[in-house]
């Protein structure tokens, strides 16, 4: 993917020069390696900076709630959607867009390559199909396939659904993937069984809410972990207040989550809260068909109602 780089800063500078936006929000290289981080490109000289790769994992659609300027911005597959979900909910116009589209082959997972390697790495390279990473005294090539983030190796929407402008020709989506394999596999346990692997899953959260604040789509003005009065949850290390906050923002993701990984790749302890949002989005799909940011035209299934509704849940 490091091909695109050329045909980012092309389209990028034009839209400067043309103004037809105040900024082009995209990434730049991290000051550390497999960690490239988000850049705001405001004149035509300023994209040289602007890169693209397997460490672009963080979700830009984050910096566009509530903007009032003209923007250009840099979308891969989940991007674009939560971009969509964002123009949906009203949080930004479209006509203030301009969707810079990237086909998107999957980001690379920088705990599994550390896990890997043996010693701190120093300088990270890639091609179409394999990462090098360097370090005192070794080098090691990977198979990018073998080191992708979950949630890129499950994706089935690599290309983005709403852009103005595409930089690549679009890449093959993948096909018979099972997504939710290990979402029924926790569907079966018992109660006493589900509640002893969630208590191990959050066993190591230290509420940062580094997941929340990674969160495109949490962007309430005051989030409920912050409230006094009422108290909707607790502030200490206690399992049931580690497990309200986890189980609560799960749930104001339901119908709107697009798995763009952002929360599991911010937090610092590594865990898989994805498994609660995937969960939810399983069952929005198999009760209404629903997969979050691929129409502008379609209200989410949580915030309208239609008289033939499932209602089995209710009974």
């Amino acid at each position: 993917m490091t091909s695109y780089i050329q045909k980012i800063q092309e389209v990028s500078a034009r839209l400067l020069k043309e103004c037809k936006v105040d900024m082009v929000i995209g990434f730049r290289k991290g000051t550390i390696p497999l960690m490239n981080e988000p850049y705001f490109a405001r004149t035509a000289e300023d994209v040289q900076n602007l890169v693209w790769d397997s460490n672009c994992g963080i979700n830009l659609a984050n910096y566009l709630t509530d903007r009032k300027e003209n923007i250009g911005i840099i979308a891969k597959g989940c991007d674009a959607r939560n971009i969509v979900t964002h123009i949906v909910e009203n949080k930004i116009k479209r006509e203030q867009l301009v969707i810079i589209g990237v086909p998107c082959k999957g980001m690379i997972n920088k705990r599994k390559i550390t896990a890997m390697s043996e010693g701190e790495i120093t300088e990270v390279t890639e091609d179409e199909n394999n990462v090098t990473v360097k370090g005192d005294g070794f080098e090691k090539v990977l198979n990018k396939k073998d080191v992708l983030q979950q949630n890129c190796a499950l994706c089935i929407h690599r290309n983005p659904i709403e852009y103005d402008e595409l930089i690549a020709e679009t890449v093959e989506e993948q096909k018979d993937i099972d997504r939710y394999a290990d979402i029924r596999e926790i569907e079966a346990l018992s109660p006493a069984e589900k509640d002893k692997y969630f208590e191990d899953l959050f066993s190591t959260c230290i509420r940062c809410y580094a997941c929340r604040n990674a969160c495109p789509l949490c962007y309430c003005p005051t989030c409920f972990t912050d409230e006094a009065k009422p108290q909707w949850v607790g502030k200490s290390q206690d399992q049931t207040d580690i497990e309200t906050f986890h189980f609560l923002r799960a749930f104001h993701c339901a119908g709107r989550c697009t798995d763009c990984g952002a929360c599991e790749r911010a937090c610092p302890v590594g865990i898989n809260m994805r498994l609660l949002t995937r969960k939810l989005e399983k069952d929005c799909f198999d009760l209404f068909e629903w997969e979050a940011g691929m129409s502008l035209d379609v209200r989410p299934p949580l915030d309208t109602y239609k008289p033939g509704d499932p209602d089995d849940f209710i009974k």
